[in-house]
């Protein structure tokens, strides 16, 4: 059967290819973590990549790191060239000074360009080490938070196309950090999970209101009361119409010089 549909299978583009290469240095030094131990104080976070490769995996391209809080749902994303572990413990350094509450706990998958020892360092020699885990092999659920906004954050905003081009990624670190990241976490609220009870063969769900991650972060001792000032101050100065057509327009940009470099 596999003899008879490889030349199917080769001529149909694939989607959501997996660029995740086991990393297995640390593993004995760094815990399987299936579930948040507090899904209620802000700094839990969970960090994927999703590879903008199109249809192969070979060669140079582009690649979205996904950082999640599991608490208020606050997103944040970055782009880099070819995942090395250097540049992933630089954006994960500039992530934790911009982030509006103190980082308790990181969880990644079982990738190399997390599983290293650049970023095992950066966690674990400070005063107050940070929780690091890791998600079984091959279980996507374990990182359910972050795997969604791989969807709603990433692949919604860029499609599948493949991203060869170095010259990109800053314009693409501007789109998320500056117009992309703002929009979602101050403006599109989503719901969580409450409670799942099952009754008879049906399974009942129960969520809580609507808010953004900005809101769940204004709740009572979220966060300091300077970061709820400096989250006021910022969100006053936000338009999301404005944001939305900044986006539009970072977005023509990209795919024309996306389409010029393929030519």
């Amino acid at each position: 059967m596999d003899r008879l549909l490889r030349p199917i299978r080769a001529a149909v583009k694939r989607h959501g290819l997996s660029g995740t290469n086991p990393g297995s240095l640390l593993k004995r030094h760094i815990p399987i973590h299936t579930a948040s131990t507090d899904l209620t104080v802000p700094g839990h976070l969970e960090a994927d990549a999703v590879a903008h490769c199109g249809s192969s995996l070979a060669g140079d391209f582009i690649w979205s790191l996904t950082f999640t809080d599991l608490a208020s749902g606050w997103t944040e994303n970055r782009a880099i060239w070819n995942k090395g572990a250097h540049d992933v413990l630089e954006h994960v350094r500039q992530l934790e000074s911009q982030l509006p509450f103190a980082l308790h706990s990181f969880d990644v998958d079982n990738g190399a360009e997390f599983l290293n020892h650049h970023l095992w360092r950066y966690f674990f020699d400070r005063p107050h080490p940070i929780e690091f885990a890791r998600s079984r092999p091959y279980h996507k659920n374990d990182q359910a938070h972050v795997e969604q906004k791989n969807w709603t954050h990433a692949r919604q905003l860029l499609g599948y196309d493949r991203f060869a081009d170095p010259t990109l990624v800053p314009i693409l670190n501007d789109l998320y950090e500056r117009l992309w990241g703002p929009f979602h976490n101050f403006f599109c609220p989503s719901v969580k999970l409450q409670e799942k009870k099952r009754v008879g063969s049906q399974y009942v769900k129960h969520h809580d209101q609507p808010q953004t991650p900005y809101q769940r972060l204004l709740q009572p001792d979220h966060v300091t009361a300077a970061h709820k000032i400096a989250l006021r101050q910022q969100f006053a100065q936000l338009n999301p119409f404005a944001l939305k057509q900044a986006i539009e327009e970072k977005l023509r940009t990209i795919f024309h010089q996306l389409q010029c470099t393929a030519k």
